[in-house]
């Protein structure tokens, strides 16, 4: 059983500084794992589609130097319970908040990734009292384009498809078809390591369910099917930055200029050589990139007053008084 871990201030306490320990809370009766390393701030790392806290081990150690760091596996992943449950972006975000306030963790920054960058988005969206700070990593949301690949995924038959991948004939063919891609210097050559990587994280009929239900929430057969960019003018004020591979072949690095377009006072970071997982790629940059981005902003502090104002406002015309002044 995994050992209890105390709350001081607000945040969590007794843990090694910058090791990561997997950890387990039960929340509204599922079982939820999450990875848990160093004191302060605290950074919230959200995964995306199939993947688990297993992705940001890259990054863990020099983010735990300053920050605690949480990485949950969201429900349906990992090694959480995969229940049939809600696996809209919304219910994760949800998720995202209870297991925090379970922690005793108030306010965070929030670092999502693919699916996880919309499940942060929706948390701030949410819960802006308890948001300090918003990056996004190759994230869904920003338009429908996405890899064809995964909208096949959403088709009928998709479950049976994940299997034949698993078998050892079909994933050696799959396999050599990777290393052909990532030869040819192709976009998607960059990340298909990474998506047979997922794959083989499905290891039964369960997950793999779990999978497609996640999904289908987000996508369909024409592309993605959920968007936030209606609301991204809600980022006033608050310190948000995206991170992005120049040659994403998931979520087109289009999809980060038109993200920025659309978030007041945001920071775009491209990482050129990179594919949808950045922080794969170069670790050192993106720590550092993170590290220096967590130093040189204020944590957003947000009254109800303030968001009602600031909900009030249009994205044409602004906020109606000066936001960080509002009582």
């Amino acid at each position: 059983m995994a050992r209890a871990i105390g709350s001081v201030g607000g945040r969590l306490g007794a843990v090694p500084p910058r090791e990561a320990a997997l950890r387990y809370r039960t929340v509204h009766g599922y079982r939820r794992a999450f990875r848990v390393a160093g004191a302060g701030p605290a950074v919230v790392l959200v995964h995306g589609i199939g993947d688990s806290s297993v992705t940001w081990e890259p990054v863990i150690a020099g983010l735990a130097r300053n920050h605690l760091v949480i990485a949950p596996d969201l429900l349906g992943h990992g090694r959480s319970d995969k229940p049939r449950a809600d696996y809209s972006v919304a219910a994760y975000a949800n998720g995202v908040r209870d297991l925090l306030g379970v922690l005793g963790v108030t306010r965070a920054t929030l670092v999502g990734h693919s699916l996880g960058g919309g499940v942060a988005m929706q948390f701030a969206y949410q819960f802006p009292d308890r948001t300090e700070r918003l990056v996004l990593v190759g994230s869904g949301g920003a338009g429908p384009e996405v890899n064809p690949v995964l909208r096949a995924m959403t088709l009928p038959g998709a479950g049976l498809a994940l299997h034949a991948l698993r078998l050892p004939t079909m994933r050696w063919q799959v396999g050599a078809a990777v290393e052909a891609l990532r030869l040819l210097g192709t976009g998607l050559g960059a990340d298909a390591a990474d998506m047979l990587r997922v794959v083989d994280a499905l290891p039964d009929a369960t997950s793999r369910a779990a999978f497609i239900r996640t999904l289908r929430a987000v996508v369909d057969w024409r592309g993605q099917v959920v968007t936030l960019l209606d609301r991204c003018y809600l980022t006033r004020g608050m310190p948000t930055m995206l991170v992005w591979g120049g040659r994403d072949a998931i979520v087109p690095v289009a999809h980060a200029h038109r993200a920025h377009d659309a978030m007041p006072g945001s920071r775009l970071e491209i990482f050129p050589e990179a594919g949808h997982f950045p922080f794969h790629t170069d670790p050192e940059r993106f720590t550092a990139l993170l590290t220096e981005f967590l130093r040189s902003t204020e944590p957003a502090r947000w009254s109800p007053e303030q968001w009602r104002q600031l909900l009030r406002a249009t994205p044409d015309t602004g906020p109606p008084t000066d936001l960080r002044s509002a009582t």
